[in-house]
């Protein structure tokens, strides 16, 4: 506990009243657990409780299904829907470069938050594993500013993206939170370009439910498509169809140096 307090203090500041009594509100971190497969691994945020599941078929994707609450989901919903991008029906995508809203740097700070206790959790089980254990690798998360770029995608039923890798032109890295309707991401190797139909590709679904956060770095970010395939039994989960209604998602990622 020692070693988390002086994380915390060095990420947020000095906690103590002004008696110089430490608030113990501020350090309210009560669970930490690991499976041994990662599937399961815990931590508790200011009384908040975070899930974390490394998708241990590809090093570096690891997914928080409870990153925001319904209430923090429906705030962000709204703090989107007043930018006005989506506006007119054939608007469906908006960047912003540099200077983000007030609305995504605090959910850049949000993100830091949830992976830099989770990532805690993971030291303490996962130590002896390696960098792919890490939810995300330090030299991403103690970057400045963690992330400059935004991008917010609006899907209609029907509607998806598809196979790629995020341009070079971005750094390793990548943030993206899915809110109001679930979906599943299909993740497929690089390699399998060049597959052929004796050897079909590899492909890893991934179920994003709203109010998730899902981060790509390493082999995920650089050696894996991603793609939403909305082609008949691309979104199905557990043997269901997923009802597709409108989502939204919110993709974050820091721009590379041009010099």
């Amino acid at each position: 506990m020692d070693e988390l307090k002086m994380i915390l203090t060095e990420a947020f500041g000095d906690s103590s009243n002004s008696e110089g009594e430490e608030e113990e509100q501020f350090l309210h971190v009560h669970s930490v657990e690991n499976k041994v497969n990662g599937k399961a691994l815990i931590g508790s945020v200011f009384g908040e409780t975070h899930n974390w599941e490394r998708i241990s078929e590809i090093d570096g994707l690891w997914l928080c299904k409870d990153f925001l609450s319904p209430d923090q989901q429906s705030k962000l919903l709204s703090s989107i829907q007043q930018e006005g991008w989506f506006a007119e029906s054939s608007s469906n995508q908006a960047m912003r470069f540099g200077d983000l809203p007030g609305w995504a740097v605090e959910l850049s700070r949000s993100i830091h938050e949830v992976i830099l206790f989770g990532s805690y959790a993971a030291e303490l089980e996962n130590c002896e594993k390696g960098k792919e254990a890490c939810i995300f690798p330090q030299d991403l998360l103690w970057r400045e500013p963690l992330f400059d770029q935004l991008i917010a995608n609006m899907y209609q039923p029907g509607e998806g993206i598809c196979a790629h890798v995020d341009l070079m032109r971005f750094e390793d890295g990548i943030a993206i939170v899915s809110l109001d309707s679930s979906c599943v991401m299909h993740f497929s190797g690089v390699e399998n370009d060049t597959c052929t139909a004796q050897d079909p590709p590899h492909n890893v679904p991934v179920l994003l439910t709203p109010g998730c956060l899902i981060l790509m770095w390493g082999e995920a970010r650089y050696l894996w498509k991603h793609e939403i395939n909305r082609k008949p039994g691309f979104q199905i989960w557990q043997g269901q169809e997923i009802d597709q209604k409108k989502r939204i998602s919110v993709t974050l990622r820091k721009l590379g140096r041009t010099d």
